[in-house]
Order: C-alpha cells, then sequence, then structure tokens
C-alpha cells in the first residue's frame, strides 16, 4: 500500500474522483447518516444529484426534512429527469432502538441498498455525556449505532449484491473513522475488567478509541460480507471545519476554521470510497484517507485485530450491547 507522508496527510493533494466522475446512479439506493449538515449533507447532495434515492439519516424528523428541502433548493436547476430521489430515515445513534425502527421502516420499503455510509460521528462532546441506556456516548454513537444498523441491513445489502446486474463489489460499506496514525491508545483500546471499554480523559483519546473501534468493524464486515462481493471499508475523509467540533474548545475550534476545508471535500472522500474504481476486492477491509486516497491500517490496528487481541474484545462488546435488537 502507498505511504502516506504526515504532511500529506494533513494537508492531501488534490482530489482526482468528485462528483463529476460519478455515473448515473438511476435505480441505485444509499443511505448517508449524518447526512442532515456537514460532510453527510454535501454527499447525500451529489448522489442525489446523480440520480440516486438517497436516505437522509438523522435522529429527528424536523432534521430529515430540513436537510431535504435544502437539498431540493439548492439543486433546482438542475434537470429533474437526471436528480433522484430524497428518503428520511431517523435514526438515533444514541438510542439503538430508534436504529432498530428505522432499519425495519427502511426494509418495508426498499429492496435494495447499493451503499451504507456511517458518516455521523460526534466527537468530544461534554464530559460524561452518556447514551439514552447510560453508555458513553461516543462509543455508542460512533461504534455500536453503526454496527447495529449494518447487521440490520446486511440481508438487503447481500440481496443486492446478488443481483445479477450487480457489478461485484460495488456495493460498500464505509465506515468514517479519523487519521488513525496520528496518535491512538496503546492497544487502540482499552478495556474495564468487565469487558466495557473504558472511557478515555485525555484530549481526543476517548474518541480515537471510538474510531479505531469503526476500523475494526470495517475489518469484520470485510471478514463476513466479502464472500458476498461486497466491500467494507474505512475512510479518514479529512480535516474540514463542519458540526463535528462543535464541543470542540474554542482554540481548537479557530484553528480548524483556518487550516480546514469546506465539507464537500470530505463527501469527495466519501464517494471516493463508495464508487471509485481504484478501490477494489484487494482493498476489503482496508484504509482510505482524504481526498480519495489509498492507505494502509496503522500496524497496531492489524495486530490487535487477531484473535485473543483488544479487537476480539470489541467485538464481544458489540454483540453483547446489541444483541436484543437483532434478535
Amino acid at each position: 500500500m502507498p505511504h502516506v507522508s504526515a504532511i500529506s496527510a494533513f494537508f492531501p493533494p488534490a482530489p482526482t474522483f468528485t462528483d463529476k466522475d460519478l455515473p448515473s446512479l438511476i435505480s441505485k439506493v444509499y443511505i448517508v447518516t449524518g447526512a442532515a449538515s456537514g460532510v453527510g449533507y454535501e454527499t447525500a447532495k451529489i448522489l442525489y444529484s446523480a440520480g440516486a434515492t438517497v436516505y437522509i439519516g438523522a435522529r429527528s424528523a424536523s432534521r430529515c426534512k430540513g436537510a431535504i428541502v435544502k437539498i431540493e433548493a439548492e439543486t433546482s436547476a438542475l434537470d429533474a429527469s437526471k436528480k433522484g430521489r430524497l428518503e428520511s430515515l431517523i435514526v438515533d445513534l444514541a438510542d439503538l432502538a430508534t436504529v432498530k425502527v428505522g432499519a425495519g421502516e427502511f426494509l418495508a420499503r426498499e429492496t435494495r441498498l447499493d451503499g451504507l455510509i456511517h458518516n455521523a460521528g460526534v466527537m468530544e462532546p461534554p464530559a460524561g455525556s452518556k447514551d439514552k441506556f447510560g453508555r458513553d456516548l461516543e462509543m455508542s454513537t460512533n461504534c455500536l449505532g453503526p454496527y447495529l444498523l449494518t447487521l440490520l441491513l446486511k440481508p438487503v445489502l447481500v440481496n443486492t449484491a446478488s443481483s445479477p446486474k450487480t457489478t461485484p463489489f460495488s456495493v460498500r460499506v464505509v465506515f468514517v473513522t479519523s487519521m488513525l496514525q496520528r496518535s491512538i491508545p496503546t492497544g487502540g483500546m482499552n478495556f474495564q475488567s468487565d469487558g466495557t471499554p473504558k472511557i478515555l480523559s485525555g484530549f481526543m483519546a476517548n474518541y480515537m478509541q471510538t474510531k479505531v473501534g469503526c476500523a475494526w468493524l470495517s475489518m469484520k464486515f470485510a471478514q463476513r460480507l466479502g464472500e458476498k462481493k461486497i466491500l467494507s471499508l474505512s475512510l479518514h475523509p479529512g480535516l474540514m471545519k463542519t458540526e463535528l467540533q462543535r464541543d470542540s474548545p474554542p482554540p481548537m475550534r479557530l484553528i480548524m476554521s483556518v487550516v480546514c476545508k469546506p465539507p464537500v471535500y470530505g463527501a469527495y472522500s466519501e464517494i471516493y470510497a463508495a464508487f471509485s474504481p481504484e478501490v477494489t476486492a484487494e482493498h476489503n477491509g482496508g484504509y482510505l484517507m482524504a481526498w480519495g486516497r489509498i492507505a494502509e491500517v496503522p500496524e497496531e490496528i492489524v495486530k490487535q485485530q487477531g484473535p485473543g487481541g483488544n479487537g476480539a474484545k470489541f467485538y464481544e462488546y458489540c454483540d453483547r450491547e446489541v444483541q436484543q435488537y437483532v434478535n
């Protein structure tokens, strides 16, 4: 895999795969979580403009509707015959019950799913932030919600990939991570004696271990779905000024506003992962970077993913937490 230097990790070269490189997506169906704003919003708008049916994943009906109205207004000048369809998918990733309901409603309405982009996330919320059932908010939103949603949608992903008209490995699941080459916790993730991930207190430490978890989820689904000709990938979308920094300290928000690109660049990263012909079966379970580059999964993450490693502990934790919603 190509080596990504520290400088190019922070300041990537110009994107080589953008909305202009997309084929017509008429008849294709996609889900983008966190699509009410920021990178997810831009990704959803690009897919809709290319003809896809796009489900706007957000935590409330009002956020879904607001994004749909805004996208329709911003694309009003486009040829109507080339545009797709926008739908709401109400899923609060911090409330697994809503994930189950949302997935059920999607399955009742659609018979195919060509791509699932796990864009939603939370970073550095106020200390002690919890999900609806008392779990750490970052771990629940960034890992457990996406894991459950993928499990529940697995049947329609497999059905789509097995269609004679579907190109092998064109059905893809994208887990948005972060710049995993930067400092990650020792062992990738730290655990309590009961197998629950510790809540880390260092700056960005807890967030980064949840992003290691996203990489492990990508690798796990690569194993589970690869034989069905489905690609699972983890992606660092790049440094952008978005709502993700809403809970960050003011100095960090100021720095991000100065050095970061607009959210559409992150959308280019996501559509590269979801569509680029450069990404093939050999990259299943792999790691991509902004604004659309193939990179290596850091060695520590790969090592811990194997039997007896912290990745295995993480999978056990995830299975335990979502069990009541998949049975």
